[in-house]
C-alpha cells in the first residue's frame, strides 16, 4: 500500500487573548488533507531547521494570513501604522520555501504564501494595492458572512502555454478576492500564469523547478471541492505529492 505523503501546512504567530499561539485556519487544513495527512508546521521564534522538515515532507501548503511580510525582506518602505506583521513566520517560511524549491518538493503557495514565493525569490510587493492608479480594490469585502467575502470577486485571465492551461483551467475563470498587498516586481524566475483585470499579478509557477510549484493571489481552499477551478489546482497538488512521497520511499 502507497504510504500517505505528509503534507506541511504554514502556521502563524500570534496572541489569543493574553496566550502567544500558533495558529491555521480549518480551511487550510482540511485542503491540505485532500492531499495526504495535514501536519501543522509551528512559526517558533528560533526556526526550525528547514532541511530537517523537509527530510520528512512531500508537499508544503503556505498559507494565507492575517499579516504581511514585513517589508525588509524585499527592501521596501516601512510600513504604516497599524499593518500587522509576524517576525516569526517570515523567519521560518521564507527559508523554507527557498529550500523546498531548491529540493523540488511540491509546493502550493495562496495568499501571504503567494507574498512569500514572490519575496523569497528576490521580488518586491505593493503594500496597498487599493491606493495605486489604475488598480481595483482588492481587499476583502465588508459584509456579514464569510461565504459572501469568500464569494467571487473578479475574474483571472490564464495565460497560455503554462501550468494552468497545462492542467486544464479555462482562459478566465472568477475568484475572490481579500487582499491589500500585491505584486509589484515579479521575481525573475517566476512565470506569470494568470492576472486581473487591472493588470495585477493572480498566480505564478516556476518554469525551473524541479518539482511542482503554483502560487495563487486568491483563496481557492475556500470550499475547494465545490469549485471546479479550485478542485483542478487542488488535484494538481495531490498528484505532485503523491509522486513526490513515491519515489521518495524508492530512493
Amino acid at each position: 500500500m502507497t504510504r500517505m505523503p505528509l503534507i506541511g501546512v504554514t502556521a502563524c504567530r500570534q496572541m489569543l487573548g493574553k496566550y502567544d499561539s500558533h495558529t491555521v485556519g480549518d480551511k487550510y487544513v482540511e485542503a491540505a488533507a485532500y492531499a495526504g495527512l495535514p501536519v501543522v508546521l509551528p512559526a517558533r521564534s528560533t526556526p526550525t531547521d528547514p532541511q530537517q522538515l523537509l527530510e520528512q515532507l512531500d508537499g508544503i501548503l503556505f498559507t494565507g494570513s492575517p499579516s504581511n511580510v514585513e517589508p525588509r525582506h524585499y527592501h521596501g518602505t516601512p510600513s504604516l501604522e497599524g499593518t500587522q506583521h509576524d517576525p516569526s513566520r517570515d523567519a521560518n517560511t521564507l527559508p523554507l520555501l527557498r529550500l523546498a524549491i531548491e529540493k523540488g518538493v511540491p509546493v502550493f503557495c495562496i495568499c501571504r504564501g503567494f507574498q512569500e514565493l514572490n519575496v523569497s525569490l528576490g521580488g518586491t510587493l505593493h503594500q496597498r494595492v487599493q491606493e495605486l492608479p489604475g488598480y481595483m480594490d482588492h481587499r476583502e469585502p465588508q459584509l456579514d458572512s464569510v461565504a459572501e467575502r469568500y464569494a467571487p470577486q473578479h475574474a483571472v485571465a490564464v495565460q497560455a502555454g503554462g501550468v494552468f492551461e497545462r492542467i486544464g483551467l479555462p482562459a478566465q475563470f472568477q475568484v475572490n478576492s481579500l487582499h491589500s498587498q500585491g505584486v509589484d516586481r515579479l521575481a525573475e524566475r517566476l512565470r506569470v500564469e494568470a492576472l486581473a483585470p487591472d493588470g495585477l499579478i493572480e498566480a505564478v509557477s516556476l518554469p525551473d523547478a524541479p518539482g511542482f510549484l503554483i502560487g495563487v493571489q486568491w483563496h481557492p481552499e475556500w470550499r475547494f471541492t465545490e469549485n471546479p477551478e479550485s478542485l483542478k489546482l487542488f488535484q494538481a497538488f495531490r498528484e505532485a505529492c503523491q509522486a513526490y512521497a513515491q519515489a521518495r520511499d524508492q530512493r
